[in-house]
């Protein structure tokens, strides 16, 4: 017994929270593909996706309309003509086909206002689909009012706070293109990225997989909301925290996936510097007070006042020119010593006799005095 459509449509409702905004059935093919397949399409958000008929509960395939370069119609509207148009995609060019021309031309409408988030002028579709359409695009710009992947990069620990999610190491803040880049580019580095998604708030899983055909790229949609992290599969999975998002596909993969960690260099040597040498430090030169020399004047101080006579029993320095006198004087008779010392060696010295008297001599203060002076040799007489 085939389930109740009101049943099936609560059932899609728990895998997805985005709003539904147009279904029906459609054709699609890859460009592996020779022929079209029928599906049962549902484009919730930004998303279409595709079910086998319209009583499946689980989707089998989904594209992301968000990431569509360019979407190009192979032919004018006409009636009773289907209608196909192709969907460039990051990894695939995707073909959709309705066989009713008036279907496609809703389709293309539906599609082409998600992607540009304005509804195209050269539509052939009636009032009441226009109108649909108008309440789809506030709608869909109320839930993505920027369109802008939140900053969310690893950060300390000590930076963390209760807003911010506890992230693994191979958390990026990068785009899908960046991430899909970076797994090709270096992977010795790891094969799993987890990056924000292109939905506020919301996460994106991009991993690298070896196959008998090669690897391959595959991204993975992380919805965050109030009860954790849905990781949104076939069968919907949730889990506490991204962290549990990264451990769900490793043990998912037994293993065989590791996380996406920049390699940091590390040093294979130890060098041991050199002493350092010995600075010889030069003594501090201490700068030498130059004084200039006392100069006297040459002429005479005539108009000097006349100096204060000293006090008796005070100490009074000789006079600079009663000093020369006595010098002069002591030159005088040092020089006279000398003479009669040459005399005297010569032989020319006598001895003075015959004097009844002795010579007399008075000094300045009327005292008289006598002396007697003999002069001797050693020389022996002949």
């Amino acid at each position: 017994m085939s389930k109740h459509p009101r049943v099936i449509h609560k059932k899609r409702e728990t895998i997805t929270a985005l709003p539904l905004y147009h279904s029906g059935n459609l054709l699609k093919k890859s460009p592996k593909e020779k022929d079209f397949k029928n599906f049962y399409g549902e484009l919730r958000g930004s998303t279409l996706f595709l079910y086998n008929n319209d009583t499946q509960d689980s989707y089998i395939e989904r594209l992301d309309l968000e990431l569509v370069k360019s979407m190009d119609l192979d032919s004018p509207y006409k009636k009773k003509v289907p209608t196909i148009f192709s969907l460039s995609l990051p990894l695939e060019e995707v073909q959709l086909k309705m066989d009713n021309a008036d279907t496609g031309e809703e389709w293309r409408g539906y599609i082409m206002t998600v992607v540009n988030k304005e509804i195209p002028s050269n539509l052939q579709i009636l009032p009441g689909q226009k109108m649909k359409l108008e309440e789809m695009l506030s709608q869909e710009k109320k839930r993505t009012p920027q369109l802008r992947r939140p900053a969310l990069p690893p950060r300390p620990s000590f930076l963390q706070t209760k807003d911010t999610p506890d992230v693994p190491a191979c958390f990026f803040n990068v785009t899908r293109q960046e991430a899909e880049k970076m797994l090709k580019e270096n992977p010795e580095n790891g094969n799993i990225i987890l990056r924000p998604s292109t939905m506020p708030k919301n996460y994106a899983l991009t991993l690298r997989q070896k196959t008998d055909r090669g690897p391959v790229l595959k991204n993975y949609r992380v919805t965050s909301t109030s009860s954790g992290f849905v990781i949104e599969l076939e069968t919907p999975m949730t889990v506490r925290s991204l962290n549990d998002v990264l451990k769900y596909f490793l043990e998912k993969t037994e293993y065989r996936l590791r996380p996406y960690v920049v390699a940091q260099p590390y040093e294979t040597r130890i060098v041991v510097a050199p002493p350092p040498k010995c600075v010889s430090i030069p003594p501090p030169i201490i700068p030498r007070a130059q004084v200039a020399p006392i100069q006297r004047s040459q002429s005479k101080d005539k108009n000097l006042p006349p100096e204060p006579k000293p006090d008796e029993g005070e100490y009074v320095l000789p006079d600079d020119t009663m000093m020369d006198d006595q010098m002069i004087k002591k030159a005088q008779v040092a020089d006279e010593l000398q003479a009669v010392l040459q005399l005297r060696n010569q032989g020319n010295l006598y001895l003075e006799t015959g004097l009844d008297k002795d010579p007399t001599y008075q000094n300045g203060e009327g005292e008289k005095f006598n002396f007697k002076v003999q002069w001797t040799t050693n020389v022996p007489m002949p």
